[in-house]
């Protein structure tokens, strides 16, 4: 029950949930999202990594960049996400 409780959690932050936005187009690289969002790296870094460690999001290193997509994971809680972000 812990685990699902970290996922929601997750949403309850105004950030992470626009993070999530921009993420339902594609995968993105930091600095994209940082430019979008208009915050600094180090909050942009910090919810990425709670989204990460909650399972929302997965990372890769390419070179220098760090890239973010959204999770494999629960495709229904992904769909539903969707609807709740785009609605």
């Amino acid at each position: 029950m812990k685990e699902k409780a970290k996922i929601f959690k997750a949403l309850a932050d105004e950030t992470r949930l626009r993070i999530l936005a921009l993420l339902l187009e594609g995968e993105l690289c930091v600095c994209e999202i940082i430019a979008a969002l208009e915050l600094p790296q180090s909050t942009v870094s910090r919810h990425l990594a709670y989204l990460r460690k909650s399972g929302w999001v997965q990372d890769r290193r390419q070179g220098l960049w760090m890239y973010y997509r959204l999770s494999n994971g629960d495709v229904s809680l992904i769909d539903e996400l969707k609807t709740v972000l785009k609605g």
